[in-house]
């Protein structure tokens, strides 16, 4: 994978099955940059590799550090995530802001960490004064704390997004139909309704043909679909005759 990514660092997990569950959401985003500070039952652990799936190689990459400063050593710039309001004054970011954001400091050559927090109690605010920025993901007020599974994936996915999208690109695009395809159509099927009496009375025939030519123009129409809707109006032309 390039090196233009965050690194995601994971302070003090406590179950190897969260740690692999993390892996494997990093991974179906593209992410292979994952930091450990602390791990509560050592590493490596079989739980993580596990859970990880096909994910297992960032575990196998993943360094570890015994705290939260040597993790964030060598980067320029650390977004925190929390879901609870903290006493200290930093900027606030929704995942998708952050992410956009870390794409730009990347892009000019900055070295980029998120955090996040153990399962049970999340980032303390000793761990947090050494982020630049906190992440807040707007969720219910009533149930506000993520899986730490979770909360990496909803990163991961805001990353894919703001340094756009190859799965996307993968996909074969059908090329719209022009304005000349669409002016074809048109005639197309106001030359037949004519022939059928459709446009009855003559005096409302004008603003009819107005009115469907209004129609086809407001279709997201495809080259694909003008040539089928041509071809079903030919075999019903056929069929009647």
């Amino acid at each position: 994978m390039t090196d233009l990514q965050p690194a995601f660092v994971l302070i003090r997990p406590q179950m190897g099955e969260n740690i692999g569950a993390a892996a494997r959401a990093m991974w179906n985003f593209g992410l292979d940059r994952m930091r450990l500070t602390a791990p509560r039952d050592g590493w490596p652990n079989p739980a993580a590799n596990a859970m990880a799936s096909g994910a297992g190689r960032l575990l196998d990459a993943a360094r570890v550090f015994d705290t939260t400063e040597a993790a964030l050593d060598d980067c320029h710039y650390t977004y925190a995530t929390t879901a609870r309001p903290r006493e200290l004054t930093k900027p606030v970011l929704t995942p998708h802001e952050a992410m956009a954001d870390a794409h730009a400091r990347l892009s000019r050559g900055e070295r980029v960490a998120v955090m996040f927090g153990p399962e049970r109690a999340g980032l303390e605010n000793s761990d947090i004064a050494q982020a630049n920025a906190i992440i807040s993901v707007p969720v219910n007020p009533q149930f506000a704390s993520l899986n730490l599974a979770q909360c990496v994936l909803l990163t991961a996915y805001e990353w894919q997004l703001a340094k756009g999208d190859p799965l996307r690109d993968a996909f074969v695009q059908p090329s719209q139909a022009t304005g000349q395809d669409i002016a074809a159509l048109a005639r197309h099927y106001e030359d037949r309704l004519d022939e059928a009496g459709f446009f009855y009375p003559d005096h409302k025939a004008e603003s009819m043909k107005l009115n469907l030519r209004n129609m086809w123009s407001r279709m997201p129409l495809t080259a694909h679909d003008v040539r089928m809707l041509h071809g079903m109006l030919r075999q019903l032309i056929r069929g009647r005759d």
